[in-house]
């Protein structure tokens, strides 16, 4: 979630992993009348798909681990954003009490940059009239809702979102435990589904409302189940593809379907009666189409404005971001990005048809503009782009609806270009979100690529710094331009346990231009936004600072990789190296001074636990963002 101008609308998730295709239904059924395969499982199921199976992770000690895990996150990120304030006890104790006093929550915390609290998981207490009582979260949230702000209209939903949030964390506790070493060396889907914590910042990071227990195992990005999109055939009338230079609609679907599947489903609509011509594929994620689409768009297939088709061949996996597919069958095809009408983060996970239109034309404006600067070029920065996108517009739903409505982001999806055919020998790819994540163990995933590396820990810094925090700089102060660079929206190019680039991607929906004058073709437009001056570097402060470089900060620091001073100072270094190239900029870094001594604390949980529904109005996002004091400005120290 962004704490500049530039809400996520996508922002740290599978189907149902069985070989067969949903075409079990009554011989004289018509196709688009075939059961799913996961839900409807029965006796002879793999065990995650029965009833007890999909609940089997819910132990009471992995409960009880889980809530002890999320209650130290909580009594840390609501500290740092000042919802609660814990009192000194001494010796690094402190404590927090209950909104009537009666509850005491005592803890072990270690003190870092930008007011960050390392909470020690099993510090944590709790005690009442003198007796001491077993962690829950969901108690610890209702004992709290005063300090916390929360409605009794937001209380239920966000007390289900911590249960979900729960729920995964058991479900991870039970899988086979990899030390971060091991995970450090393996390949990139390894990598994406073996992430535990979700997004550093949002306690209730794993609300997913909507799906059930066997499509949790089947959905969620840490089941690493491989599952088949459905496909829909939309009628043009309704249905739009686009796509970038040079990509023509029948030679793209083609390519990442295969001869034999288009022509399959062409011949499918034939046999119907209907002209394929008149029609455009659209890929669906399956929870889509059997919980939404089969519903709320029942008039749709009625008339035979959407034909289900099935399911195509290859196999995906869901990445972090839970409604994005990457192609396990083929890894150099197209990812996939999909409408996922599931409440997670403050967000319901739609694809707005009306966005999907420009998208495309939005990537080639900024692949061009990466392509011809110089220092892009020179720090091998790069994109993955939204090559196409197929979007259906609902009409009935339009007339009774706003723009930003979810009803009005259930069927779209796009192509995003892969990463891996860009690799070269011996290179390997890992999502940025990797370097928070820490094993069973406590080590750190960053501490094992530098380990990997050989490289004095600094120097490992600065190359990766290199890599990713220079191109964030420079595009802000070059174009004005700010991106939503947390880690699931980066993928690290990995040598040897060194990084040798970035790969940035969600760009169509997640990038600004925040100047009013700079020129942008037509179909670019949609990216400018108005955000008040003061506001500009939160981008930086907030989104890198805050919301990453604080945790990989005090996380290298706690496990005795590196000081938490000399990762400032080096973070420093790269500013002060980058400034310096480009004197011609020298009025820009003055009036946005990345060195100044505070700026402002963009709170993103204020955010959620004020409307969990729909977290910032889309129609003027600026005005959402929870401002709460400073911060003191790790960088102000080192100013050159």
């Amino acid at each position: 979630m962004s704490t500049t101008a530039h809400p996520t609308t996508a922002h740290p998730t599978d189907a149902h992993p069985t070989d067969a295709h949903p075409t079990d239904a009554p011989a004289d059924a018509p196709a688009d009348a075939a059961r799913p395969t996961g839900a409807a499982a029965g006796p002879d199921a793999p065990a995650a798909h029965r009833a007890d199976g999909a609940v089997a992770h819910l132990t009471p000690e992995r409960w009880a681990h889980a809530n002890r895990l999320l209650i130290r996150k909580a009594l840390a990120e609501f500290s740092h954003e000042r919802l609660l304030d814990p009192q000194p006890l001494g010796e690094g104790r402190y404590r927090v009490l209950s909104d009537d006093g009666a509850t005491e929550y005592r803890f072990t915390a270690g003190r870092f940059a930008l007011d960050h609290w390392q909470v020690y998981a099993d510090s944590v207490s709790r005690h009442r009239d003198g007796a001491e009582l077993p962690l829950d979260a969901l108690e610890f949230v209702i004992e709290l809702r005063g300090a916390l702000g929360l409605s009794d209209e937001i209380l239920p939903v966000y007390l289900e979102e911590i249960s979900s949030t729960l729920a995964g964390t058991a479900y991870k506790a039970a899988k086979p435990p990899v030390t971060a070493a091991e995970l450090a060396k393996g390949d990139f889907q390894a990598v994406e589904t073996g992430m535990t914590e979700g997004h550093p910042c949002f306690v209730a990071n794993n609300g997913r409302l909507g799906f059930g227990g066997d499509e949790y195992h089947a959905y969620a990005p840490e089941a690493a189940s491989p599952l088949r999109l459905v496909w829909l055939a939309a009628h043009r009338d309704r249905t739009a593809f686009t796509a970038g230079a040079g990509i023509e609609y029948d030679a793209f679907v083609r390519a990442e379907l295969g001869e034999a599947a288009v022509d399959g489903f062409a011949r499918t609509l034939a046999e119907r009666g209907l002209d394929p011509a008149d029609y455009l594929l659209v890929p669906v994620h399956p929870w889509q189409w059997w919980n939404k689409l089969t519903v709320t768009f029942a008039a749709e297939i009625a008339t035979r404005r959407l034909v289900y088709l099935g399911e195509g061949e290859d196999r995906y996996l869901a990445q972090q971001s839970i409604r994005t597919f990457f192609n396990t069958s083929d890894p150099a095809k197209h990812y996939v990005k999909t409408a996922l009408s599931v409440l997670n983060m403050g967000f319901m996970r739609g694809l707005s048809a009306a966005y999907m239109e420009a998208t495309p034309a939005i990537n080639d404006w900024l692949a061009r503009l990466i392509d011809q600067d110089g220092v892009l070029r020179a720090a091998r920065f790069s994109i993955i782009r939204e090559r196409a996108a197929v979007g259906y517009r609902h009409l009935e739903y339009e007339a009774a609806t706003d723009r930003y409505s979810p009803y009005r982001k259930m069927l779209a999806a796009l192509w995003r270009e892969s990463p891996v055919p860009s690799l070269e020998p011996g290179q390997r790819l890992a999502t940025m979100a990797s370097l928070l994540h820490t094993d069973h163990e406590g080590a750190s995933f960053a501490g094992a690529l530098i380990a990997e590396s050989g490289l004095a820990p600094d120097r490992w810094l600065r190359r990766y710094l290199d890599a990713y925090l220079l191109p964030i700089l420079h595009t802000f102060y070059a174009y004005d331009l700010a991106w939503m660079p947390h880690g699931e929206n980066v993928i690290l190019v990995i040598e040897d346990g060194a990084v040798q680039r970035a790969i940035f991607k969600d760009i169509a929906e997640e990038i600004v231009v925040m100047d009013p004058e700079a020129v942008l073709p037509p179909a670019v437009e949609r990216i400018r936004v108005e955000v008040p001056e003061d506001q500009k570097l939160l981008s930086v402060f907030t989104d890198v600072f805050d919301c990453f470089f604080r945790f990989l900060g005090a996380t290298l620091d706690a496990e005795g990789v590196l000081d938490e001073e000399t990762f400032w100072a080096t973070v420093a270094e790269c500013v002060t190296a980058y400034q310096a190239s480009r004197p011609e900029l020298a009025e820009r870094f003055a009036r946005y001074d990345v060195f100044a001594p505070e700026f402002t604390l963009s709170c993103l949980n204020r955010l959620q636990l004020r409307d969990n529904r729909q977290m910032v109005d889309l129609a003027d996002p600026s005005a959402a963002l929870q401002l709460v004091g400073t911060l003191t400005n790790p960088l102000a120290k080192h100013r050159p």
